[in-house]
Parts: structure tokens; sequence; C-alpha cells
């Protein structure tokens, strides 16, 4: 049997479908500014690359683009609307609850990294009811560097084995060319859900596989020999 994996999940478009409630955030930019509404169907292929990202795509897409000194006092908005509305229409992907449970009784040490600010992930998590889930969390800004950096890939897997130096396999599992982006540069193999937030299909960005189904995930491991 394969030594216990250190499993690091992405947020936004694995775990959970956050597209509803950053939808309503970017739009309170987009009104501040007299912009017109996005649709969920625009935003979903914008998520995925930390808040500024997505305000910039978003007023790029709604009329005309936002200069650097513009950015600070709408990513207040954002982050304000955010706070107060975090998991008003959030919810967790099909058999993502019963899942995690399998594989952590499993042996496997299960782990977050995400694009999203660590305060906004440690405020969201508890409402999905998977604050005591995972054994290390990693959000933007929890160090000065971010996905797809190697670093935070590996400061997550350091921590969730104790930083003994005794790490088993770990593998990257999310949605997007910047999670695959992350275990490439980490040397790490990764799988992708189809279902995520990517504006290229899981499918074409050469991940080493990839599931259409959260329950899928426990074969797709044992598939490449990390469970």
């Amino acid at each position: 049997m394969p030594a216990a994996p250190a499993l690091i999940f992405d947020l936004d478009g694995t775990l959970a479908d956050t597209s509803p409630d950053l939808l309503g955030a970017t739009n309170a930019v987009l009104a501040a500014r007299g912009r017109p509404r996005l649709d969920l169907d625009h935003l979903r292929h914008m998520v995925g690359f930390g808040a500024t990202a997505l305000i910039t795509q978003a007023m790029q897409a709604s009329g005309a683009p936002v200069t650097a000194e513009e950015l600070p006092p709408l990513i207040e908005i954002f982050l304000d609307h955010y706070r107060g509305h975090i998991a008003d229409g959030t919810r967790l992907f099909p058999r993502v609850a019963e899942t995690l449970v399998e594989l952590k009784s499993a042996g496997a040490h299960l782990g977050v990294l995400t694009n999203k600010p660590q305060e906004l992930t440690d405020l969201l998590l508890p409402h999905l009811r998977l604050g005591a889930m995972f054994g290390s969390v990693y959000g933007a800004g929890r160090k000065p560097y971010a996905k797809p950096d190697p670093r935070i890939f590996h400061d997550v897997v350091a921590d969730l084995f104790g930083g003994s130096g005794n790490n088993g396999p770990a593998v990257m599992i999310g949605d997007s060319i910047t999670d695959l982006s992350t275990a490439r540069a980490a040397g790490a193999p990764c799988i992708l859900m189809s279902y995520g937030f990517t504006p290229v299909p899981a499918a074409q960005l050469g991940a080493d596989l990839v599931v259409d189904d959260f329950a899928e995930l426990p074969d797709a491991l044992r598939a490449l020999n990390i469970l």
C-alpha cells in the first residue's frame, strides 16, 4: 500500500461552487461605477486568479479597462460585499463532503491551497462545514507568494506532514491552469475536475487525470498509485 498521501485541494470550482456569491460581489463593484452587470456565464471564466484579476477582467468585460490606481477602492467594495454574503448561494459540489470523509478515513492528509484571500477562505470553510476537515489551509496573503509559485504547494505539504521531512506523495487537485501550473512547477501530479471555473476545458489542459464527478477521485488517486 502506498504511503499516506497529501491531497492538496483548490477551493473555488473544485470543492465549492462559489460563483453566485462572487458574482454578487463583482456586480456590487460594477454598480458602484455605473457599469452593466455580468451574468454567471461571464464570471465562471474569470474565477481562480484572485480578486484583483477578477475585478480587472470584470471591468474590462463591462466596457473599459481599469487603471492600477483605481483598483484599491474597487477591491474594498468587492471584499466588503463578499464578506457579508460569502455563503448566501455557495454550495459544495455533489458528493464532496462524503468523498473527503472517505479519503481522510483512508489515511490521506487533506489540505487547501487557494488564491482566495486567507481571511475569506477561513470565513467560508466553516459555513461549508469543512472547517475541521483540513490539516492545513493556505489562502492568498498567508505567504508573500501564491499559486502557481511552487513554494506555496511545498509549504502546505510540509505542514501536513508536520515539517518532519518524511513526506509521502502529494498531488494537486483543482480545476484550472493555475492548479496545473502549480503542480508542474512543484514536480507533483495533478488531477483536474471537469466542472470547474476555466475558460479552457480541463480536458485540454494536460493534467495527469481529469474527472467529471468528485466521487471519482478515490479511483483516480488509486489509478495514479497515490492512494
